[in-house]
């Protein structure tokens, strides 16, 4: 009989976010090494008053938001979350019966899984994927060292100790989880990856969008992702006018949009180069393709707080899959997957002189480009494939559920 693990996570498609296709991905590698996966989401996920759903044939299990006016206060409002959620994973256990719980940031999915688990007598897997008190301080909700932040941080500790195996992306969270008293031999590392075949060489740019959006004629450096303020748009905008001092042709691409939307058109007015900066909004997850092939160098300007020095992002890993030409700030979280001056080239993070100087630079050494292109593909490819990261999980399952899977060996 195969191992059946259910997954708990926060959100999953038909949303997007780099969440849900960490998940898909996840899946995908999971069901491909024999293994049957179940999945459900938390009362966050929005957008579906079903009991379950059908996506892009891949079944969802939903858990019903609580309703009241409780159910928006601070703390009751969780608690009443985390409850609905265990009564509905419990309810699931019952029917599915898994081999092994395996539940997603944030800490509101591991804490009813742990209730859960000990009460059914199934292990627990718990993915830190970013701690919620560190992407709380980027949003505003909450500020470093508040008694929020503390509460939130003192929750990740406690289920940390006392879930099975803790599972966690990248280097920089598992010595955060290290120095938290978790026992080295208990967390895997489970990296960022891409899904190669899905990616391909850059084409080239559609020059009728390339016209309609009023970038011909000179370099195009962009991004293409959500605009939050722990990305550090700001700072890439504070550093065009320097661009186009060295360039005076180039133009900026900004695709996507969130909550700095308004304050970033506003700088560059503020600035002078609105007439010079593309805000081309939200595209279609089909479209994004054809707006990768009009950038000639893509800005990753993150800025340096806990969550960016932690957490590596997907965005460079699949800039990279397409043979793209990157710029990234030199926060904790790229030094992880970015080699500087071979597959990408770093900048001081916040520092507009350094990203506009290192900008200039890379569009003007056009001779290493198609070497920097082959390196940054061949990384992924050798390196950074799910199929290779999510091998990873064999031996996680294997120490929990022992018959069930073959443990196989961590891959490097």
């Amino acid at each position: 009989m195969s191992l059946r693990v259910l997954h708990v996570l926060d959100h999953s498609i038909p949303l997007h976010s780099g969440y849900t296709f960490r998940t898909l991905s996840i899946l995908r590698e999971q069901r491909k090494l024999g293994w049957e996966t179940f999945h459900l989401t938390s009362p966050k996920h929005v957008g579906c008053p079903l009991a379950e759903e059908e996506v892009d044939g891949w079944h969802f299990h939903r858990t019903p938001a609580p309703a009241g006016p409780a159910a928006k206060w601070p703390v009751i409002g969780e608690a009443m979350l985390m409850k609905r959620l265990e009564e509905r994973l419990a309810g699931l256990v019952r029917q599915i019966g898994p081999d092994i719980l395996h539940a997603h940031s944030p800490v509101l999915n591991a804490i009813p899984a742990l209730r859960v688990g000990r009460r059914l007598g199934l292990p627990v897997v718990y993915e830190v994927r970013a701690f919620w008190e560190d992407a709380a301080v980027d949003h505003g909700t909450t500020r470093e060292g508040s008694l929020r932040y503390r509460l939130t941080r003192g929750l990740e500790t406690w289920a940390l100790r006392r879930v099975d195996r803790a599972v966690t992306i990248c280097e920089g969270l598992r010595a955060d989880i290290v120095a938290r008293g978790i026992a080295a031999e208990r967390i895997t590392v489970v990296p960022n990856a891409v899904d190669v075949e899905s990616f391909d060489s850059g084409g080239e740019p559609d020059e009728a969008l390339k016209a309609r959006l009023g970038l011909s004629g000179g370099a195009v450096i962009g991004f293409i992702g959500s605009f939050y303020a722990y990305e550090g748009l700001d700072v890439l905008l504070d550093a065009f006018p320097k661009i186009l001092a060295h360039l005076p042709d180039a133009r900026l691409l900004l695709v996507g949009g969130g909550p700095r939307d308004a304050a970033l058109r506003a700088q560059a007015e503020r600035l002078g180069v609105g007439g010079r900066v593309v805000f081309a909004g939200r595209v279609p997850h089909r479209e994004v393709p054809r707006y990768y092939d009009l950038i000639d160098v893509l800005a990753y300007p993150r800025r340096s707080m806990r969550l960016t020095e932690l957490v590596t992002p997907l965005k460079p890993l699949e800039a990279m899959a397409q043979g793209r030409l990157l710029v990234a700030s030199d926060v904790g979280g790229h030094r992880e997957l970015i080699r500087d001056g071979r597959t990408g080239m770093l900048f001081r993070a916040g520092d507009a002189d350094s990203l506009a100087e290192t900008v200039a630079r890379l569009l003007g050494e056009r001779e290493s480009w198609p070497e920097r292109r082959r390196a940054g593909r061949r990384y992924v490819v050798e390196e950074r494939n799910w199929t290779r990261s999510a091998a990873n999980y064999r031996r996680v399952y294997a120490s929990l559920a022992p018959g069930k899977v073959d443990a196989g060996v961590d891959q490097p």
